[in-house]
């Protein structure tokens, strides 16, 4: 027969122990929560700077969701295509060793099979010729420039109209079609 200090010895183990599962899975739950956060928001952690750069980019380049109004600002088709980031189209005479974030030289199109060309991303490019080491780029040290010695070019893209769960400036995203 248990005794009255046995009972109340062993609710009070069992209170220790609920106690200590419920904060174990508690924590477990937070810690889930914020990785799904950063999972779903890859950029959250995007310096105040880059985020303004990035709005000022956006600011700049929304006309050209409308591709006419691309190719009448001298942006043209280059015909490259890659899968999992689109269709590239060059404007030539900003191509020099200077970055700035409004005014990229290349746009990235995506067809998602309506026939309308999406913009998804702008790509900022710099001559390997003009520059030996990558272009400072945005504020931070999120953005990682590509040499690209195919093109002769040191590369970033920025994936400022369509997200992309690898990251803003991933070279690739996941989510456009190949």
């Amino acid at each position: 027969m248990k005794t009255k200090e046995t009972k109340m010895k062993t609710t009070i183990d069992f209170t220790r122990f609920a106690t200590v599962v419920f904060l174990t899975l508690m924590c477990g739950a937070i810690f889930f929560a914020a990785v799904s956060f950063v999972k779903a928001n890859p950029d959250s952690s995007l310096s105040k700077e880059t985020k303004q750069e990035l709005a000022r980019a956006r600011q700049a380049t929304a006309r050209y969701h409308n591709i006419n109004n691309a190719i009448a600002d001298g942006y043209f088709d280059i015909n490259v295509f890659f899968p999992n980031m689109g269709y590239h189209y060059l404007k030539r005479d900003i191509l020099d060793a200077e970055f700035d974030p409004a005014k990229p030289e290349l746009l990235v199109y995506a067809d998602f099979g309506n026939g309308h060309p999406r913009l998804v991303a702008l790509e900022y490019a710099v001559p390997l010729a003009l520059s030996q080491n990558p272009p400072e780029g945005f504020t931070g040290d999120d953005d990682h420039w590509h040499r690209n010695e195919t093109f002769g070019l040191w590369t970033l893209h920025a994936w400022i109209w369509y997200p992309n769960p690898d990251g803003m400036f991933a070279a690739y995203n996941p989510r456009v079609p190949e």
